[in-house]
């Protein structure tokens, strides 16, 4: 759930209005009170005043936050099979300053410890990848491109691969992997819990904020069903604050998969290319085939 995707940095929005409020009244107020009235100087504080100082704010692990990240992680992981709908949204800076939105929409299935399928459609170019735990498909349908590669036997293994590979992840990679709540603590440093909130799709969710690594997160988990709903993550060295959003729905767990679901005839039929990084130059199947010379014709013999 480190996905990285934004926390809200306004939950106490009507505070801050209600504090803004006053600073401009107070400003224009000033020149006014200055041009047409005198005021009699405060009394000076003593030198034996003591300063009060506000006590510095203690963040730390919040059990309750951890109780429900934990619970968030056992319910995916002892799941056999797994499926649902994920929706990206991530911001991009813009040449006017505002940032704007891209978004993507992923169907994703699995079944443990060894099978993947992600189709994805939305605004950017369809993809599609397959990881059957023998070997995986990144399949590009408009160009009727695919890369294929071996693959190690489990599905945290083969992401591994993919990413050192050919730099594909995915936004949900933390949702999937055997052990969710490992890869979340191993960086953990701060969890609060929110509140409760009926907003994502009416489901009652319990709303936790925590920092891993450089990733501060804010998600929405079912209180009931223990599944998350919607992550907003904000990385902390980015200086723009940019926010990445994921959206998760149509969750179905456990269900009846078959082997044949990870594969894909039509992508196993389309033209090979290297399974390689996008700006990969030197791989096999990344140049251009050299160009054949034409044949010289032989001048025709007179009689």
């Amino acid at each position: 759930m480190q996905l990285q995707q934004g926390m809200t940095r306004h939950a106490g929005v009507d505070v801050i209005r209600g504090g803004v409020l006053a600073a401009a009244l107070l400003l224009a107020a000033g020149p006014l009170l200055a041009a047409g009235t005198e005021t009699t100087p405060a009394p000076k504080a003593s030198k034996s005043a003591k300063k009060t100082v506000a006590p510095a704010a203690q963040m730390g692990l919040e059990p309750k936050a951890i109780d429900i990240l934990k619970a968030a992680s056992a319910r995916l992981a002892a799941a056999k099979t797994m499926s649902f709908t994920a929706i990206v949204s991530y911001e991009s800076p813009s040449r006017f300053g505002p940032p704007l939105i891209y978004s993507t929409k992923s169907e994703v299935a699995l079944k443990r410890p060894d099978k993947l399928k992600v189709i994805t459609l939305g605004d950017g170019p369809p993809s599609e990848f397959y990881y059957d735990g023998k070997v995986m498909m990144a399949f590009a349908p408009t160009e009727n491109l695919v890369a294929v590669a071996d693959a190690p036997p489990t599905i945290d293994a083969a992401l591994q691969a993919a990413y050192d590979a050919a730099a594909i992840y995915f936004p949900f990679t933390d949702l999937v992997v055997a052990d969710p709540y490992k890869d979340l603590a191993d960086g953990l440093k701060v969890a609060f819990y929110i509140g409760q909130s009926i907003v994502v799709d009416g489901i009652t969710t319990d709303m936790v904020a925590y920092i891993t690594g450089d990733v501060f997160v804010q998600a929405w988990i079912g209180a009931d069903d223990k599944l998350p709903r919607r992550v907003y993550a904000v990385y902390m060295n980015d200086p723009a604050r940019l926010r990445h959003v994921l959206a998760l729905s149509n969750w179905k767990l456990d269900g009846e998969m078959p082997a044949e679901a990870f594969a894909s005839a039509k992508a196993a039929g389309a033209q090979h290319m290297a399974f390689a990084r996008p700006d990969a130059t030197d791989a096999p199947g990344m140049k251009p085939p050299p160009k054949k010379k034409a044949p010289k014709t032989q001048p025709a013999k007179t009689q």
